[in-house]
């Protein structure tokens, strides 16, 4: 009996040794792809637990008025950590094959440090581990929660739908089409053909706040 119980436990022993082997920590300097990629010495890796805004993803802000929010939080990100050391210690694979991991810098969890600064969401589809962090951050207002946007899992969806994207509610109604030779115009409400215009962020196609966020993209006012 007592060796039958000494061959499970040595068996049971291989069994977690083998699949801590099969996991791998990564160190490395940071290169940050965005707010919740970077890329340790060529090797991609995507913080376990967060979810942080899509690059092109915009805010409003208490006035009205159109924030480039994805684009600042990728920016902040890579202020805080590019050319960093890190050790990340992989808890899983993506499916488009990244790995999934703990980063740490200095001994402090990035991804627990983005959601706590208002610079990402907790990834609550997969992680439980920052729903507190992100909460404080809510109440406190820190961030992106300063401001009116959609979650960039629910951004992801209408992209990859081709519908016509999420935008933040109130000032944001001007609708950015792209014609089939290619010549970018924008509609304005009340006008001729606002109400027929569909927008597929597929095809490059977006909302804007105001009619000099779209001209500045390189959008013209339709002629009616």
């Amino acid at each position: 009996m007592l060796r039958i119980c000494s061959l499970f436990a040595l068996n049971l022993s291989l069994s977690f040794g083998a699949a801590s082997a099969g996991a791998q920590t990564v160190s490395g300097v940071v290169r940050v792809i965005d707010g919740d990629t970077f890329d340790l010495g060529g090797t991609r890796i995507r913080l376990h637990g967060i979810d942080a805004l899509e690059a092109r993803q915009t805010c409003e802000t208490e006035g009205g008025q159109p924030w480039a929010c994805g684009d600042w939080t990728t920016r902040e990100v890579r202020d805080r950590y590019q050319g960093e050391q890190a050790q990340c210690e992989e808890l899983d694979r993506d499916r488009y094959g990244r790995i999934v991991a703990r980063c740490r810098i200095d001994g402090v969890d990035v991804g627990q440090a983005l959601v706590q600064g208002g610079l990402a969401f907790a990834y609550r589809k997969y992680s439980m581990d920052y729903d507190l962090d992100e909460k404080a951050a809510f109440v406190a207002g820190r961030g992106i929660h300063g401001f009116k946007t959609v979650s960039p899992a629910r951004y992801r969806v209408t992209r990859r739908s081709g519908a016509e994207p999420e935008r933040p509610e109130g000032s944001c109604q001007i609708k950015g089409n792209i014609s089939a030779k290619g010549t970018k115009i924008y509609h304005m409400p009340g006008q001729s053909f606002y109400s027929r215009t569909r927008i597929s962020s597929q095809n490059g196609e977006r909302w804007f706040c105001s009619e000099a966020e779209a001209r500045g993209a390189g959008w013209r006012r339709a002629q009616r």
